[in-house]
């Protein structure tokens, strides 16, 4: 539906898939029934035989691939035959020695016909000390985007946080805008913190949001997914 009055509707879900090493059959499940336009994944396939794992991972979805795996260090941007991708980046954040590489993925998207949008995942480190670097290199890109962003992060943090401060910076956070901060995504087996988020442009509405907790979510990963339904401004 496109309704230059109400904005084009757009289902965003983000999900840490734990490198898809708990219950494989209920994480396809649990995404092909959110029906996701955009699944912004973290802990995708990053290693050997990466592309053909992302492939695969995104048609157990029903999702094909737009971004992401290797390049963006496990970061993947999968998108429904809806939405259609006109350019993609890739980022990685310098190493910590020590430490795992991080990094993110960007992808500029169209929409409904008039609507654009630019969406970016990422995954920032469990370290206190690298972790706010990060952020900042992550906001960088955002805030350079051609387009009204989507973004959305394991971020490691809770609200509060220098890290979540620095992403969340100019953006809306979905969950606050629809009133669900408490909804907790971590972990599944204990759940006791928000830690991962999704923020948008300004101009996007958030017209629901919610974290998919059923026995059938916790054997899928240690995340909750986050579902997300927008409106995205309609292009001049």
């Amino acid at each position: 539906m496109t309704d230059a009055h109400s904005g084009v509707p757009l289902r965003v879900v983000s999900y840490n898939v734990h490198g898809q090493r708990d219950d494989v059959a209920a994480l396809a499940t649990v995404v092909r029934q959110l029906a996701p336009d955009v699944l912004i994944v973290q802990e995708g396939p990053r290693r050997f035989g990466w592309r053909a794992k992302s492939a695969t991972l995104a048609a157990s979805f029903g999702l094909v691939v737009a971004a992401g795996g290797l390049p963006a260090l496990g970061n993947l941007l999968l998108v429904s035959l809806r939405v259609r991708v006109t350019g993609v980046r890739h980022q990685r954040f310098p190493l910590t020695p020590g430490r795992h590489l991080r990094g993110a993925a960007y992808a500029d998207c169209v929409v409904g016909g008039p609507a654009r949008f630019t969406v970016a995942g990422s995954h920032l480190a469990t370290d206190p000390v690298e972790r706010p670097d990060q952020a900042k290199l992550f906001k960088r890109e955002l805030d350079v985007a051609p387009l009204p962003v989507i973004a959305a992060a394991d971020l490691n943090e809770e609200p509060g946080g220098p890290a979540w401060h620095t992403v969340a910076h100019g953006l809306t956070d979905a969950a606050v805008a629809a009133d669900r901060a408490d909804r907790l995504t971590y972990s599944c087996a204990d759940p006791r913190r928000r830690i991962d988020g999704v923020f948008v442009d300004p101009r996007i509405t958030v017209v629901d949001y919610d974290v998919l907790d059923t026995p059938l979510s916790r054997r899928a990963s240690d995340h909750f997914p986050i579902v997300v339904d927008l409106l995205l401004p309609v292009a001049d």
